[in-house]
């Protein structure tokens, strides 16, 4: 693992990067589309950062808790909840990279461009399996696989972008079915050369039951 970014000093200005926004957006929209959650259930939101894409989801479910590595990010986000008055979202500190595991037990875990900062991926998806309840749903959402140009610091980036294929024998392997593949959101970038499209995948699965 390349170092380990400062999510914390990021964190009170992330939100101003309105391509961020769009894409939380985008992919809460992919995610109700496949899921179709309603407000019997909870929900967790790994790697969530500020909360974009918890809040989105946030008036659909009974709960939703948002969890990080990222101290600061979780501020902004409780900072957010407080503000908005929203007693069903909750935020709990969780570094997987450090040996921490997910407690709790959920009808939904959701990830938006978190995988590509964990290490073991196999070892995570037996982690979130372990959380689901019996017939639940996972919703993973990042990069394909892409030549490293996407991040301008690439501080704590493990994986530049996912093969769909590879991820899905993954989630396989951990005990999921169903595993369906899509794209939700293409991110554009530009630089003094070119403008890149870079898609962004959701896969969803579930745990049997």
């Amino acid at each position: 693992m390349a170092g380990k970014r400062d999510f914390d000093s990021a964190a009170a200005t992330w939100d101003e990067e309105p391509r961020r926004v769009k894409l939380a957006r985008e992919v809460a929209d992919a995610i109700i589309d496949e899921v179709q959650p309603t407000r019997e259930m909870d929900a967790m939101d790994f790697g969530c950062g500020t909360g974009l894409l918890t809040l989105c989801l946030q008036p659909h479910l009974r709960s939703i808790t948002g969890v990080d590595s990222s101290g600061g990010m979780l501020g902004e986000l409780e900072r957010k909840v407080e503000e908005l008055g929203l007693p069903n979202v909750r935020t709990a500190f969780l570094d997987v990279e450090q040996g921490g595991r997910p407690s709790g037990s959920y009808h939904l875990v959701v990830s938006c461009m978190a995988l590509h900062h964990v290490t073991d991926t196999s070892s995570l998806f037996r982690l979130f399996h372990g959380i689901l309840l019996p017939g639940s749903a996972l919703c993973v959402a990042d990069l394909d696989s892409e030549d490293g140009a996407f991040h301008d610091d690439p501080t704590g980036v493990v994986h530049f972008g996912f093969e769909r294929t590879g991820l899905m024998e993954m989630l396989a392997d951990a005990g999921f079915t169903h595993v369906r593949a899509k794209t939700a959101a293409v991110i554009q970038k530009s630089s003094p050369a070119r403008t890149r499209d870079y898609p962004v995948f959701l896969i969803s699965a579930r745990r049997p039951g």
